[in-house]
């Protein structure tokens, strides 16, 4: 490493960090508005690339044809971004904030499949801008001409942004809305135009923070995800609605990033450490730290309760013993009248029943948000491998001891997350998710690597499909009625205490953020239980089994089913698992349809596929 390599990577990370705020300013701004987490951000990303590397390809041979084939994309987007929020976010204003996530998480499979559909599942590589192709010499290494533009246009989108906030009746309108939304509405303010304002500027940012990067980044289909994990790290290091916050949060983390490229590999006590690998983690690592200093970001403000917490988190009393008996003895039963497809099928659905049920318990009577629940999920699918095939233990011991790892790590985790509340609390437990992910990703002499794991099978007595499934049905039961059992408990009332009114429940004594904590390793131990019979039960693991996607899953599955309702996450695990094996298997398009279908329950059913019993119930009154 020497001098001009670092100030190479110096100019490197200054122009990845203009996309980056592009992005991240436009998902600051509607999240400061709305108060959507919107999951689609990243899609607006990619779709604006994509349509930049079409205009561009067809009438960018000149200067001005690019630079307006770049705009008209961007408009494109926001529009695209205005009809989300009008056709769809609208009907969603009403409803609990966490389902407006579900409804952008169903918009990302769709912009997905539509992306496959126009511009196929190859990455594209567009043009180089017209008069900016060439690269010049600095300290004996080649700059990119066109790097310098992107340099500049962090800052001037930066300054344009300020006069649009801080001089325009727009503007001030965006920021006493993201001080006080309800008083905004109570003088007059005519907030559904304001809100689709302020989301097609937004998108317009993303779309723009795409369509900039077209010469130096292909487009392809995995962009959506990835954009909106790296936008989301930005917006909660520099605070949420603090557009300065996310520059500085963009260029901290452009910089950290190209520092480690820089460095590369070098020698410590005798062992190879790779700086460049940790480019996948680090701005995780670089939000923990941050989270746990500032626990509101670098120029953030401590937010308000969010909207509706305590509606979206009520839970109804479990079902009635009959009820369960009934359940239970036909899933019992199940494997004697299907097929053995049927009840590998049946199987996953009772795996992501319970893991489901894990984040149920953290959202439901913890009132937590978690978007890193995998994490459990898959430290205990890995502990059950490397306990039985690097300690060469029996499969029923690494069964039994996969939750105590689970819980233990989730204890670690929880100490730092505590300390946080709403989509704070939410970033961090995905950084710590994320660490956890690399390091299974990277560890190849313990975990496998990229490659995983193989061979993980049960012992002999379950080789037979039907017996693996009763014991999972076994673990599964007691598991999710152990749950139940902890939300009816005096632990889980002093935690729906600490819930429902922090204050309150200190002043009567309860220690909220111990009980907080408890918590942590509970959800972990029985997440992890899951992903122990999961790894049992496919033979194999990856790192993809902590992954972001996972995550979301769980999220999914919760919320589709119904927060407020106790069987809500069993509910949603059975019909998401059939909805995706479904539709996999008749189309290419399958993200696309299961996005509809997710759309169409959100809309038609607010309260979930579980709360629809008591919709019913109380239209007759």
């Amino acid at each position: 490493m020497d001098f001009s390599s670092i100030v190479v990577q110096f100019l490197n990370g200054l122009a990845g960090a203009s996309s980056l705020f592009l992005v991240a300013a436009g998902l600051s701004l509607i999240f400061g508005v709305t108060r959507v987490v919107n999951f689609a951000h990243g899609s607006f990303y990619m779709l604006g690339l994509f349509l930049a590397y079409s205009l561009a390809g067809r009438f960018g041979g000149t200067p001005t044809g690019f630079w307006i084939s770049l705009l008209v994309s961007a408009l494109v987007v926001g529009v695209v971004g205005a009809l989300v929020e009008i056709v769809i976010l609208r009907r969603t204003y009403r409803s609990p904030e966490l389902f407006q996530l579900l409804a952008t998480f169903a918009v990302v499979l769709v912009i997905k499949d539509v992306a496959l559909a126009i511009w196929g599942a190859d990455s594209l590589l567009g043009r180089r801008a017209p008069g900016l192709s060439g690269s010049f010499q600095f300290f004996g290494k080649v700059i990119p001409a066109y790097d310098l533009v992107l340099i500049a246009a962090g800052p001037v989108v930066l300054g344009l942004l300020w006069l649009i906030v801080r001089r325009t009746r727009f503007g001030r309108l965006v920021r006493a809305a993201t001080q006080d939304r309800e008083m905004v509405g109570a003088l007059g303010v005519n907030e559904a135009w304001l809100f689709t304002g302020v989301f097609f500027l937004g998108s317009f940012l993303a779309g723009l923070g795409g369509a900039i990067v077209l010469p130096r980044e292909p487009a392809n289909l995995s962009l959506d995800i990835a954009v909106i994990a790296d936008a989301f790290v930005v917006v909660v290091v520099g605070g949420m609605g603090s557009l300065p916050g996310a520059y500085l949060a963009a260029l901290l983390i452009a910089e950290v990033k190209a520092l480690c490229i820089a460095i590369g590999d070098v020698s410590m006590f005798g062992y190879t450490v790779s700086f460049s690998r940790l480019t996948l983690v680090v701005e995780f690592v670089v939000m923990a730290v941050v989270l746990v200093v500032r626990p509101y970001g670098l120029l953030g403000r401590p937010s308000a309760t969010p909207r509706a917490q305590v509606a979206i988190m009520a839970a109804s009393r479990p079902p009635r013993g009959r009820w369960i008996l009934l359940v239970i003895a036909v899933l019992a039963v199940a494997p004697l009248l299907i097929d053995r497809y049927s009840i590998v099928l049946l199987n996953d659905v009772l795996v992501f029943a319970l893991f489901a049920a894990s984040l149920h318990f953290f959202m439901g009577t913890g009132g937590m948000i978690s978007f890193g629940h995998a994490a459990y999920f898959g430290i205990g699918a890995y502990a059950a491998a490397l306990l039985l095939k690097r300690a060469g233990l029996q499969m029923e011991v690494a069964l039994t001891l996969a939750p105590v790892a689970g819980g233990i790590a989730a204890l670690f985790f929880g100490w730092f997350c505590v300390r946080l509340s709403g989509v704070y609390l939410a970033m961090l437990t995905l950084a710590f998710a994320q660490i956890a992910w690399s390091i299974a990703y990277q560890w190849d002499a313990l975990t496998g690597g990229s490659n995983g794991m193989v061979g993980v099978w049960p012992a002999a007595w379950l080789a037979d499909k039907a017996a693996f499934y009763w014991l999972t049905l076994g673990v599964t039961v007691v598991g999710v009625l152990w749950l139940w059992r902890m939300a009816s408990s005096p632990f889980g009332y002093g935690l729906r205490a600490g819930r429902d009114s922090p204050l309150r429940a200190e002043a009567l004594g309860i220690d909220v953020r111990r009980q907080q904590w408890f918590t942590f390793g509970v959800v972990g131990a029985v997440a992890a239980a899951a992903g122990a019979l999961y790894a049992f039960s496919k033979g194999s693991i990856s790192p993809d089994v902590m992954g972001i996607q996972r995550s979301v899953d769980a999220l999914v599955m919760v919320l589709l089913g119904g927060v407020h309702s106790l069987v809500g996450p069993l509910v949603g695990a059975a019909v998401l698992t059939w909805l995706q094996d479904e539709i996999i298997r008749d189309t290419e398009y399958w993200r696309g349809l299961l996005g509809l279908a997710i759309l169409a329950l959100v809309l038609l059913l607010p309260q979930g596929l579980a709360g629809a019993r008591d919709l019913w119930r109380r239209k007759p009154a």
